[in-house]
């Protein structure tokens, strides 16, 4: 899952929305910094109840990975989206398809909910643009091995940027995976990908729903 998809049931709650972004976060400023459940899980009995709550999100965000990634409909979308982009880019024998093929699952799947719901976007953005960059900082160095010190300058540029609108259009969410690419040291796509994606983006749409349906023993309001 992306931003949106682990955030949109839980806008009511700013900090937990706020926590199920963390991990992501800290991928694209501080990829040295991981927050483990056994740190995280301790706590969401914080007596400050922003802190708990941050911790529910992170721990929320663990958990929608663990049954998203193996439920049977990513599998065939991953599938069938990296052999779009193998066939895309002929001389690629890498791991950039499979990786694009995950990745564009997830960023179509938030376009797929923005389009749905035309003021969710707006409301996800004004949500995180009510909590403390600084203190969420400080919560995840608390909960993290090793500090950090990049995370409370990323908050204000994230909601900046609202580079989340982007995935909307097939050649800004090209631009986009190029800056991915770039961080994880992969080679950048040209203009022509976006045909790709144009091609994906149905493929995902026509799967929303069953994307976003936990498997029974999985209940998306155990941790709030």
């Amino acid at each position: 899952m992306n931003y949106l998809a682990h955030a949109w049931q839980f806008l009511d709650d700013p900090y937990f929305a706020a926590g199920t972004a963390l991990p992501d976060w800290l991928g694209a400023v501080d990829r040295r910094v991981r927050l483990r459940n056994r740190h995280v899980e301790p706590h969401v009995a914080d007596s400050d109840p922003r802190v708990a709550a941050l911790a529910r999100g992170v721990v929320q965000h663990h958990a929608d990975d663990a049954w998203f990634h193996v439920s049977d409909v990513f599998v065939e979308l991953e599938w069938r989206l990296t052999a779009l982009a193998r066939d895309a880019l002929p001389a690629d024998a890498g791991f950039r398809p499979r990786f694009l093929g995950h990745v564009l699952v997830e960023l179509l799947l938030d376009a797929a909910l923005a389009e749905d719901q035309p003021a969710l976007l707006d409301r996800y953005y004004q949500v995180l643009a009510t909590v403390d960059g600084k203190l969420i900082q400080t919560s995840v160095n608390r909960m993290a091995m090793r500090p950090t010190e990049r995370l409370a300058r990323l908050l204000p540029l994230f909601l900046q940027e609202r580079f989340l609108f982007d995935y909307a259009v097939d050649a800004k969410l090209c631009r986009r995976l190029n800056q991915v690419l770039a961080r994880v040291g992969l080679a950048s796509l040209p203009d022509e990908f976006a045909d790709v994606i144009g091609a994906a983006r149905p493929l995902v749409y026509e799967r929303r729903a069953e994307l976003l349906k936990p498997p029974r023993e999985v209940n998306a309001e155990s941790l709030r």
